[in-house]
């Protein structure tokens, strides 16, 4: 019998450990079904044995790359009894925001247990499992990670933003924004007369001493940018001779204008991003059941009325103003939101609106996603093949503010002199060279001053983008949201993730001989912001803000050619693409290809490998077989599995529960349906005694009420973290950047909070992993068809 149990743990290990690589988290939801199946337990069948592997409990994540985790197992052979046991491990991770998954890797067992295993029989299987775990290569959904987050309690990164209120026009009225920033810079269209205004998201030209505007099939005529602009029917003769081959293709279908004249749309110019709240007619309000708050029905912007002192709120760019009338000054007031707004129901057109509410869990988990980083892993030759900086003219540097470093402004990339060095971050790739041109070497680390660079600066995104793991040919690049104009704004109770830095960077603007050069910097308003929460991320886009608002400019200016080019893009108020070297004011990228919004994707595989590339679930080859997508004959979504020893077998997802869990003395726990745990004592669930689980849970309180009075009375010191701010910001990231971990709390379940009380809070972040899991594939799908679910945009 022991001979037996001993071959069991050695075809256990073997099972679970060689023939469970291709580990799938994918949730499978069966076509024209909304019911849910959780991609959890996973099973592995082979050589009689029946393993199931639950769901893996996180215990830390640090940096985001570092993951320590507990796992519980059941093995069961030839119809015999299971033999349950938990496996503690720690592993790189390598995460893909854009794809909502987490690949690990380098696993490393950190101990096993196998309580109805003798101590022999638990020795040999220790001993397998820290040679053969270590093989493996599986995946996580990172909406299971961001459950799980919460109950970790890892500190987020903060920023000191720019919370002045921006111009907020209002209309009754149809109206647009002409933004043209700074004066306008004339470029001339070749073969014509004809000039265009470079810096504005409008298509707008300018014939000897009339403007002519484009407001979708409506042409408008104005002497001055200010106005007044009226509807015009002729057009310059020259307007027709517009080339073709410039991506004027739009403005040429409204050519000539209609011969009737249509109604004019109000024109609100500015110099600086403003934004624009547009009625149709009166403002109407509707009452939000339950709370003291009323929502504006006639408007697509997201405009709220308190009762009973009558304040109106406005949400933009993720930021709350407040203002006691349409026409009376906005202040900021997220430190001072109502109460009411955290009881905003789903399922309604303002429903959208809480994930900007301090304190909710829709902020939680946008604020959670975005500390994540995408990482890649960077082939050193093929990137430094690919990277090329022009300038326009000379390189120019200035100081960065508050530092001792500068940053070149006649160049559309992210080039940053420290010292007698240059550090180039391109498309979320850092690199280094001793002159300004180059050449361009990745770098293996970069200085910690960069990670100085304040708010107030236009080159601030770049501290989002870290290296880690340099070797002779590869190096390792992450970034975070904050790389991509996201970051999160710290409040009194709590913080939300908001677009931009709310500075307004002046344009860099050059008069040359031949054309004028014009850079423009990221804005945070006028560009119609919102977050969708099935994306984590920002779409960018509204028709009365102009066509080109991801790009932040209709034109851009190419240095290695010495003149403009013209964008064409396809926009919504959650995304889109725009293409034609179109310019990305975040990243500085203008490379001829379609921008999207992982930016490693621009450089192609041959330059960087995400965990798509390397660990994808549909095809893996590695030491152990090869891996290929499968379905059972029941339906079950899978892997197969074709071992290189020539075994064969399968991995899928088990039709048990996923409510089996590894509790933190060891032993192997389960949750029924009414709540009730049991325990795996000696081949058998054994309930609870609940007054275990209420004891366990009263001294939990007792010990935080304790730990939170001893911390309370401690003097600081030297070593305490700065306050919120861009100076703690700085530090972690900087930390980040040198692979030290911010210090983090203990995570629940750890000393002092008990078995049960780990227990329940891994439970809990187990349900709020598959409601994330359910709403974001069932949110994506709406999304992509009306816009992410949110209130209707233009």
């Amino acid at each position: 019998m022991k001979q037996g149990k001993v071959f069991l743990v050695s075809i256990v290990t073997v099972c679970l450990l060689n023939g469970a690589g291709p580990f799938s988290t994918t949730p499978a939801i069966a076509a024209g079904s909304s019911t849910y199946r959780s991609p959890w337990p996973k099973s592995v069948d082979r050589d009689g044995a029946h393993v199931v592997v639950y769901q893996p409990q996180l215990k830390s994540w640090r940096n985001y790359r570092s993951l320590v985790a507990d796992t519980a197992i059941s093995v069961t052979q030839n119809n015999g009894k299971p033999i349950l046991g938990v496996i503690s491990w720690r592993a790189d991770t390598i995460t893909n925001v854009s794809a909502r998954t987490v690949f690990v890797r380098n696993i490393e067992v950190l101990s096993s247990r196998f309580p109805s295993l003798d101590p022999a029989q638990e020795a040999v299987m220790q001993q397998r499992a820290h040679q053969i775990y270590p093989t493996i290569t599986f995946s996580i959904s990172l909406d299971r990670m961001i459950a799980s987050l919460e109950k970790v309690n890892i500190p987020v990164q903060a920023i000191t933003a720019n919370t002045q209120p921006p111009t907020i026009f209002v209309s009754t009225t149809p109206a647009i924004v002409l933004l043209v920033d700074g004066k306008p810079v004339l470029a001339p269209i070749q073969g014509t007369a004809l000039q265009y205004v470079v810096n504005t998201n409008w298509d707008l030209f300018f014939d000897k001493s009339d403007y002519y505007l484009l407001s979708d099939k409506t042409w408008l005529k104005a002497k001055q940018l200010d106005g007044p602009w009226t509807v015009t029917t002729k057009l310059p003769p020259d307007m027709a001779k517009l080339p073709a081959n410039q991506n004027w293709g739009d403005v040429l279908k409204a050519v000539p204008p209609p011969s009737s004249a249509q109604p004019a749309p109000k024109v609100w110019f500015t110099e600086k991003p403003a934004e624009l709240i547009v009625f149709k007619g009166k403002p109407t309000y509707a009452e939000i059941p339950g709370t003291n708050l009323a929502y504006a029905t006639n408007t697509e912007s997201s405009v709220f009325l308190h009762h009973p002192d009558n304040q109106l709120y406005v949400l933009i760019s993720g930021r709350w103003f407040r203002a006691g009338s349409l026409d009376a000054p906005w202040v900021y007031a997220g430190n001072d939101l109502p109460a009411d707004f955290s009881k905003l129901p789903t399922g309604q057109p303002y429903s959208a609106a809480v994930v900007s509410v301090p304190g909710t869990q829709a902020a939680s988990d946008a604020v959670l996603l975005s500390q994540v980083p995408t990482t890649a892993i960077v082939n050193r030759a093929q990137a430094e093949a690919a990277v090329k900086v022009s300038y326009a003219g000379e390189p120019q540097f200035v100081p960065i503010e508050t530092t001792t470093m500068f940053y070149a402004v006649n160049t559309p990339n992210r080039v940053i002199r420290v010292g007698n060095l240059y550090y180039l971050c391109f498309q979320g790739i850092w690199f280094v060279s001793p002159t300004p041109n180059g050449p361009w070497k990745t770098v293996d680390s970069v200085p910690q001053v960069i990670y100085t660079i304040p708010p107030s600066s236009p080159g601030y995104n770049v501290t989002y983008v870290v290296v880690s793991n340099p070797t002779p040919t590869t190096v390792e690049m992450s970034y975070s949201s904050g790389y991509l104009g996201m970051f999160v704004l710290g409040m009194a109770v709590g913080s939300t993730v908001v677009y931009g830095t709310g500075f307004y960077y002046p344009p860099y603007v050059y008069w040359g001989p031949r054309y004028p050069v014009y850079y423009p910097y990221p804005y945070t308003y006028g560009v119609a912001a919102v977050y969708n929460p099935y994306t984590g991320a920002y779409g960018v886009g509204r028709v009365v803000y102009g066509p080109y608002g991801s790009a932040g400019s209709a034109a851009w200016y190419n240095p290695a050619t010495g003149t403009y080019g013209h964008a064409v893009t396809t926009q919504n108020a959650y995304g889109g693409h725009t293409y034609a070297q179109a310019y990305n004011p975040w990243t500085g990228t203008y490379a001829a290809t379609s921008q999207g919004h992982n930016q490693y994707s621009q450089w192609g595989s041959t330059v960087v490998q995400n965990g798509n590339n390397w660990a994808e679930a549909q095809h893996m080859t590695n030491s152990n077989g090869t891996v290929g997508s499968f379905q059972t004959s029941k339906g079950s979504a899978g892997a197969g599995f074709s071992g290189a020893n020539g075994n064969s077998g399968f991995v899928a997802k088990d039709a048990n529960n996923n409510n089996v869990y590894a509790g933190a003395d060891g032993n192997v726990y389960k949750k029924d349906s009414n709540g009730d745990w049991s325990k795996w004592n000696d081949g058998s669930w054994t309930p609870v005694d609940p007054s275990t689980g209420a004891a366990q849970t009263k001294q939990q309180a007792q010990n935080s009420a304790a730990s939170k009075k001893s911390q309370d009375q401690k003097p600081p010191t030297s070593s305490s973290p700065p306050a919120a701010g861009n100076g703690a910001d700085s530090n972690q990231r900087g930390q980040r950047a040198a692979g030290q971990a911010p210090s983090t709390p203990a995570a629940p379940g750890t000393s002092g909070s008990g078995t049960m009380g780990q227990l329940h809070d891994d439970a809990g972040a187990r349900d709020r992993g598959d409601q994330l899991e359910q709403s974001r594939d069932r949110g994506a799908a709406s999304g992509r068809s009306s816009g992410g679910g949110g209130r209707p945009r233009r």
